[in-house]
């Protein structure tokens, strides 16, 4: 055989390995540790998620391309991880603390803790999402009719426990029953805040200085029921319908006072998904299983949308 044949057919050989194994990467379910009870995902750099666990606090980190993950943020007795926000400009992790009324702090880079705030010490309290911003981050409270608001330095500097905000939520919102305020995004500088409540599957848009809080109105179908995370790109918000199993997409008008669906995703293999983030191309949602039998050593995952 030919010098050139043999390198034609060792070239070919390597671009079918290659061909494949692109194939295999990214899979459409990513296992997590039984018991996990995950709620909260995140998108870090390139290919990472990070996924929260309800009963731990601890924070899970995922390779997207592999399926591969460790525990990144440890356990620590009395915490929770509900949702979950990533600073890529100060490689951390801001992190709702659930019925404990607090949020953690932690490195994104080694997991260790940074700080922890008492947001409220007053029961009930169920501190559910995070979003950041360019001058603070916004946690939602789904017990109570307001947001709490941790400030940041210049420079990205946390603030002292007694800095903490709340600011109280008026206009169209209006407190019920169960969970309340739930998923949060933020537009691209922070002037406008995008909130569910589940309770009442109302899609809210709130000033983030005064907590007026104004009905978008959607169209086109129901994008609201079962209300959950949010995914927000320029006009196009993500809402993701946790006991529907589905994420309903709509495109907001300019203003963000109204709305229209344009498609439903879903996949058979989601089931009770609670919020969602993008990683490249791909859409990532973590399977609560709300309502499942044994839920502390029940089987979990993360389901990929999207191609590739």
């Amino acid at each position: 055989m030919s010098r050139f044949r043999a390198t034609a057919i060792f070239g070919l050989f390597g671009m079918i390995t290659v061909a494949a194994a692109a194939a295999a990467s990214f899979p459409d379910v990513i296992p997590l540790p039984n018991g996990w009870r995950p709620e909260g995902i995140e998108a870090g750099r390139t290919h990472t998620l990070y996924v929260g666990s309800i009963s731990t606090g601890a924070v899970r980190q995922i390779d997207a391309r592999t399926g591969e993950s460790f525990t990144l943020v440890q356990p620590i007795t009395g915490r929770s991880a509900i949702g979950l926000e990533y600073d890529r400009k100060y490689e951390r992790l801001f992190v709702a603390g659930g019925g404990t009324g607090q949020a953690y702090v932690y490195d994104a880079e080694t997991g260790a803790p940074i700080a922890a705030y008492t947001l409220t010490p007053t029961m009930p309290t169920f501190i559910n999402d995070a979003v950041l911003t360019e001058d603070a981050v916004f946690f939602t409270e789904s017990r109570r009719p307001w947001l709490y608001r941790l400030p940041l330095g210049p420079r990205g500097e946390l603030p002292a426990g007694s800095e903490v905000e709340t600011i109280p939520l008026s206009g169209d919102y209006v407190q019920g029953t169960g969970n309340n305020l739930n998923g949060i995004v933020a537009t691209k500088h922070g002037e406008t805040l995008i909130a569910i409540q589940s309770n009442t599957a109302t899609l809210l848009r709130i000033d983030p200085e005064t907590g007026v809080a104004d009905r978008i109105e959607i169209t086109g179908g129901d994008a609201t029921t079962n209300g959950d995370g949010l995914l927000l790109e320029g006009h196009t918000l993500y809402i993701v319908q946790n006991r529907l199993n589905r994420v309903a997409v709509v495109e907001l008008s300019k203003d963000l006072g109204s709305g229209t669906v344009i498609e439903f995703l879903t996949h058979p293999e989601l089931d009770v998904p609670t919020t969602i983030d993008r990683s490249g191309s791909r859409l990532y949602l973590p399977n609560a299983r709300f309502g499942i039998s044994n839920a502390d050593a029940a089987e979990y995952d993360v389901i990929k949308l999207g191609k590739g």
